[in-house]
């Protein structure tokens, strides 16, 4: 269902921008996906904007922290549900990964967050749902519809993911690509993770979000001041996509599924 109230444990549950210039990326989504913007205090002199759509919470944003490494770039971080911020943590540990930000709680009782590292170095976020479960509307234009782990060490990371959300993974032929691996919960796919398909770059999580046509959202997206890291392209039973980079430097996917 695109309407969501409660994740379960290890599916993700939202993605934030990190913007070196918010501003720009503030007019970049508002006008590529429709986005209505909240602002809401986020601690002394720093904004986080909630993005909303039908009403329903998609997606958050806010200015680099202040302290951020020099030279960091814009990018989306992605969340995964937990339970329980302060046993994930733990378990992160345990299973190789690094804490970099330990578990704290956010404003108004919206929930626990926690970021690590994954393994083969790979940062992701955890969130443990208060008053705010997440993006409360996915798999609709505009919104969420999938996240994908790119590694230079799947197996390795599974493992790491396994043990901290308790996912199982399914890995199977991509047609004339790498294998693809599926991060299962409750029978269901809802991440995906493969190989890094570019010798040198860092390990990530990609955001997917789905718009009604790719090639027409890729034309937009360019009008708007973004750039085309790889043009639209159709993938053999799962749909149409491309990747772009918006104006302040963070990438991103677009996607049409095949039932769109």
């Amino acid at each position: 269902m695109p309407e969501v109230d409660r994740y379960k444990q290890g599916t993700p549950c939202w993605v934030d921008l990190s913007s070196t210039d918010i501003e720009v990326s503030k007019r970049f989504y508002s006008d590529l996906f429709g986005w209505e913007l909240d602002a809401m205090d986020a601690g002394p002199g720093m904004t986080y904007y909630m993005a909303r759509l039908k009403g329903r919470f998609v997606a958050g944003m806010m200015q680099q922290m202040p302290d951020a490494p020099e030279g960091m770039p814009s990018y989306w971080a992605n969340y995964l549900a937990v339970d329980s911020a302060d046993d994930a943590a733990e378990r992160a540990v345990a299973a190789g990964g690094t804490l970099l930000f330990p578990p704290d709680s956010v404003p108004n009782g919206g929930g626990q967050i926690f970021f690590a590292s994954d393994p083969t170095g790979a940062q992701i976020g955890f969130w443990e749902a208060g008053s705010h479960p997440g993006s409360g509307l996915v798999n609709e234009p505009g919104t969420m519809i999938w996240n994908e782990l790119q590694t230079n060490d799947v197996p390795k990371a599974l493992a790491f993911y396994e043990a901290v959300t308790g996912c199982t993974s399914k890995t199977r032929p991509a047609g004339g690509r790498v294998d693809y691996t599926d991060l299962v919960v409750d029978g269901r796919a809802v991440a995906g993770a493969l190989k890094l398909p570019i010798e040198g770059l860092s390990p990530f999580w990609m955001t997917y979000f789905s718009v009604v046509d790719v090639d027409q959202t890729v034309g937009y997206a360019v009008e708007l001041g973004g750039h085309v890291i790889v043009p639209a392209f159709d993938v053999p039973g799962v749909g149409r996509m491309g990747v772009l980079m918006d104006p302040a430097g963070a990438a991103f996917s677009i996607m049409t599924g095949l039932s769109a």
